[in-house]
């Protein structure tokens, strides 16, 4: 009997933040382990299902970096790194655009529908909705900054009880045009800020972000990061991470997370207890 009791109880914990976020968008940027490993894969499905059936209304933006690492290495077409984004010409766009709109989104919306969500997934060039323009003139060949995201189209999706899943690849302004491969996470914070969400959430291969003795700093303002950039605390791979975090939250999401998508319902823990697991960026 106690053990159901301590169960009623976790779930009365949740309630107030179930009231808090009721009604409210919060976009998920879905990568990493979370997004190759089965049994995470299904316990980020039931995370999902679950916020949706409370009435929040959830926005998934996905990658799939390593799954088209490996189609292209099948498929022999080069693809190299430049300032840690993918040089894409037109072959390897064909690859990207296949391999996220096709396989990944698919998979994504296929699992959260069999969980009970009514998902729908799509890219930026359909209803034209994500708008870009060549990165640096071009350097990187396809790769694209955002210029425009239509929130109207999220926003109805939404009205009418589906989850958007999105591949981040958006449209050209030629009707001809191969379209633009974006960042996944630059993307979510774009989405995030377009459609006011209240909170963006990153899942990543780490705790969250470290300082250089290796332990979690689950709390950070805006203030505080140039400071831990500059002294080394945040770097690499984190650094996009923490830029397309800054990029919400001066777009005016109210808080950014970055949890360890490693850890079974992640979200849940991030979103519906007193200390969350990762790291949280405020305003």
């Amino acid at each position: 009997m106690q053990a159901k009791i301590q169960k009623a109880q976790i779930l009365l914990d949740a309630l107030p933040y179930i009231k808090q976020f009721r009604n409210k968008t919060i976009v998920i940027k879905y990568g990493g382990a979370a997004q190759v490993n089965a049994d995470l894969k299904d316990k980020f499905a039931q995370d999902i299902v679950l916020l949706y059936l409370v009435g929040i209304r959830i926005i998934i933006v996905h990658g799939g970096g390593k799954s088209i690492n490996s189609i292209l290495d099948r498929l022999n077409i080069k693809s190299g790194f430049v300032d840690g984004l993918r040089v894409t010409d037109e072959k390897v766009m064909e690859v990207v655009e296949m391999v996220l709109s096709g396989n990944i989104n698919k998979e994504i919306t296929t699992l959260l529908n069999h969980h009970g969500a009514k998902a729908i997934g799509i890219t930026g060039k359909d209803a034209n909705f994500i708008k870009a323009r060549a990165v640096d003139g071009g350097k990187y060949g396809l790769v694209g900054q955002i210029t425009e995201v239509d929130d109207s189209v999220l926003n109805n999706l939404i009205d009418e009880k589906f989850v958007p899943v999105i591949a981040p690849i958006a449209s050209g302004d030629e009707p001809s045009h191969p379209g633009y491969n974006i960042n996944a996470d630059l993307a979510a914070s774009k989405i995030a800020v377009s459609v006011r969400a209240k909170k963006v959430i990153f899942l990543t291969d780490t705790l969250g972000v470290l300082d250089k003795n290796g332990k979690l700093l689950s709390k950070l303002e805006r203030t505080e990061i140039e400071a831990l950039k500059e002294n080394g605390t945040i770097s690499g791979g984190m650094i996009p991470k923490i830029d397309a975090c800054m990029e919400a939250i001066k777009g005016g999401v109210e808080n950014a997370h970055i949890i360890d998508g490693r850890i079974e319902h992640s979200i849940l823990l991030e979103l519906f207890t007193n200390e969350g697991i990762g790291t949280i960026i405020k305003q």
